[in-house]
């Protein structure tokens, strides 16, 4: 008798952290295709520095809480906190090697052969540029430094969260009262690099072709003799720590959350360090003085072989004058049936209407708030925000509506991670405009994109209602793939009218109509369309699941579609970052195909189709298949139903699973390669292919893939014809 497969094994499951940096991995190899631009393969080292230095400040620090608290419980993948961050640290270096070689001895080759010079030696300016620095130093940065010393007068020095400092071990110059000291040891300072200034500093050149940079830091390390006139400058060195950035509040006993917020805020500049990055060739005694008084263990100091933070660069992607070093930026298109100036109630009344960010443009979603703000026929305006623009004209619309004297309901979720601030400032503000504004639910945050209009019209009150996968972000929405639905199905708007009487209130109808809400019952209807498809493999039915989303860690849905697989559903998995399912287990997971897609634009999306017998259900919404989207925040899915609607997810879905030029295939060895196009065949790239099509659907006599029939093809299965 076959023996049965246990398929909570931990040997089916990968390591969540380990899978993200594998993610990582991908969004750094962008920056080593030639077929790029260099000032786009440029772009995304800065952006693996950025996503790093998250990684660290949460959820590297939550497994250091989870170590300093005795917590030994391993994950799904089978490993303890300890064993995690020991397997991180090791990941982490090979990342951050490669990152540094890719930057010192691919790129800035190239940024040099077009112009754009990062100096590092001193050695290879001339006398102009010297007698530049030298007096750039005096007059800018110089007023500006702080210089802190520690000795047994003096306490070590607070350093604030990811700021760049300068460490320098200093000694008194023979002769020198200063301080009435009795003997002459070697003593330590430290300066901040100054944040409010450049951090590249653009230098004269002879070449008019040229442009000619020096790092803030090095002119700072250059000038140190004059921050300590009684001083010899023994050695100096560039170094950076990351803090504990992760906070959880008692939300039952925090009498005032938004005070509370406003708090940890702060804290977070003083957290424990648990990352501490100098230059490789720092000074062995400086290093030992950061060491103790910064309490950073050995395995978290990184030894870097190059400028500290490489985020700058997305600074360097922006200067003036390269554009032939760049890809042309893509102007969003208009939704054919959401011109500039029409009304917008007056064509969703015509059918649901599907939005595709950011190939066509997010101004109808903003003009949706704007004019329900000041058409007199709009009695009420609901919304839900997470994140937000630093000038939102969504938010300033909502202000009008409440001056306006309509009813206006927000929601501020304030606990979206590093957005809480900025969220807190919007939140203040519309409270003086008179909007009523909810600060989310204890111990959940919400994560649903929602916006509900309720208008009085000549039939009676009609509700319209937006739904999205992705933040009411006008800025964000060009850089993210994402999709809404525009809909005033009176279903729908039942629907949400019961999520905002439950987010303002205590009030949960007894029934829903068309949204699927988390945390009451996504989990469930996630395991139940999964069970749906596997009764019909089991039956002999074709059978099959096709997802897209960021993560997939969920151990309850990963058995499922385990299950699934070996019931003989066929599932297509687009996932951009985190996966801890395995692929190609005999027995487990021998039907399922995982890709990751990456591209100049970040794929954000959550599309859901199940085969249904031929009857096609999809959805989408705001959750991925996490604990914390199905269990801990407020998300909503919502079904597209629309016939047309239908069809256009469906090619999403359909060119997403045929690309052969971003798309990154997971192996039976949980590792990725890059997909390549069948032999003859040009690659196909669905984001580029998206940005043509939405050209082509600006034309008024596009008729939208009418005759388009969803057969989920894969890169790698397309034959010769």
């Amino acid at each position: 008798m076959k023996n049965k497969i246990n398929l909570s094994d931990a040997k089916y499951y990968d390591n969540r952290e380990l899978s993200w940096l594998k993610f990582e991995l991908r969004v750094l190899n962008e920056a080593m295709v030639k077929e790029l631009p260099i000032l786009d393969r440029v772009k995304f080292v800065s952006i693996t520095s950025s996503n790093l230095d998250e990684f660290f400040m949460v959820r590297v620090a939550s497994l250091k809480d989870m170590e300093h608290a005795g917590y030994t419980k391993p994950d799904i993948a089978g490993m303890t906190p300890t064993e995690q961050l020991i397997a991180i640290n090791e990941k982490t270096r090979e990342l951050v090697d490669l990152q540094y070689n890719i930057f010192g001895k691919h790129l800035n080759p190239i940024l040099k052969e077009n112009g754009i010079i990062i100096y590092d030696k001193y050695e290879d300016l001339n006398e102009e540029q010297l007698k530049y620095i030298d007096s750039f130093f005096m007059s800018q940065v110089y007023p500006v430094l702080t210089p802190m010393a520690f000795d047994a007068s003096r306490p070590f020095p607070l350093i604030r969260n990811k700021s760049l400092n300068i460490a320098a071990l200093i000694e008194k110059k023979k002769g020198s009262t200063l301080g009435d000291r009795s003997n002459d040891d070697v003593e330590f300072a430290t300066v901040q690099v100054p944040s409010v200034l450049p951090r590249f500093v653009s230098l004269p050149s002879n070449e008019k072709q040229q442009d000619c940079f020096i790092l803030l830091e090095q002119i700072i390390e250059r000038n140190m003799d004059k921050l300590f006139l009684n001083y010899n400058v023994v050695a100096a060195s560039p170094y950076r720590i990351m803090r504990n950035a992760d906070f959880s509040i008692d939300e039952e006993g925090a009498e005032d959350l938004l005070l509370e917020i406003e708090k940890q805020i702060k804290s977070r500049q003083w957290g424990e360090v648990i990352r501490l990055e100098v230059e490789g060739t720092i000074n062995k005694k400086l290093l030992s003085i950061l060491k103790k008084n910064l309490g950073v263990n050995e395995i978290d100091i990184y030894k870097i072989k190059g400028p500290i933070d490489l985020t700058f660069l997305m600074k360097l992607y922006g200067i003036e004058g390269h554009a032939n070093l760049k890809q042309p930026i893509f102007k969003p298109q208009e939704n054919p049936r959401l011109r500039p100036g029409e009304k917008i109630f007056d064509e969703i009344k015509k059918g649901d209407i599907l939005l595709h960010h950011p190939y066509e443009t997010f101004d109808p979603v903003v003009d949706f708030i704007a004019q329900a703000a000041f058409d007199p026929q709009v009695l009420a305006i609901k919304q839900t925000l997470y994140r937000v623009s630093g000038n939102s004209p969504i938010i300033a619309s909502l202000a009008h509506a409440a001056e306006n004297g309509k009813q206006v309901t927000v929601l501020v979720e304030l606990k979206a991670r590093f957005d809480e601030e900025n969220n807190i400032i919007w939140a203040k503000k519309l409270e003086k405009a008179g909007v009523h504004v909810i600060y989310g639910l204890v111990g959940l945050k919400t994560h649903c994109k929602i916006a509900l209009v309720v208008r009085r019209e000549e039939d009676g009150i009609r509700r319209y209602v937006h739904l999205g996968t992705g933040n009411y972000n006008d800025s964000t929405a060009k850089l993210y793939t994402d999709c809404g639905m525009f809909t005033c199905n009176e279903t729908y708007g039942e629907d949400a009218t019961a999520v905002f009487n439950m987010l303002s209130g205590y009030s949960e109808p007894a029934s829903w109509n068309k949204l699927v809400v988390a945390p009451l019952w996504l989990r469930n209807t996630f395991v139940s369309l999964i069970n749906r498809e596997i009764s019909h493999a089991k039956e002999g039915k074709e059978a099959i699941i096709v997802a897209k989303m960021n993560s997939l860690c969920d151990k309850e849905i990963i058995e499922k579609l385990y299950e699934a697989s070996n019931a003989g559903v066929k599932i297509r998995l687009i996932i951009r970052g985190i996966c801890c399912l395995k692929t190609g287990i005999a027995g487990v997971s021998e039907n399922i195909h995982v890709t990751s897609i990456v591209g100049t634009y970040l794929e954000h999306a959550r599309i859901f189709y199940f085969y249904n017998n031929g009857a096609e259900d999809i959805y989408m919404g705001s959750a991925d298949w996490m604990p914390r989207n199905l269990d801990r925040r407020v998300e909503i899915i919502f079904p597209v139903e629309d016939d047309l609607l239908k069809v256009k997810v469906k090619h999403i879905l359909d060119v997403q699973l045929s690309d052969t030029l971003k798309a990154y295939e997971m192996t039976d060895e949980s590792t990725y390669v890059r997909i390549k196009p069948p032999r003859g065949k040009k690659p196909v790239g669905a984001q580029d292919t998206f940005c043509r099509e939405a050209k082509k659907h600006s034309e008024p006599d596009i008729d939208f893939f009418k005759k388009r029939t969803f057969v989920p093809i894969l890169a790698n299965e397309v034959i010769d014809e």
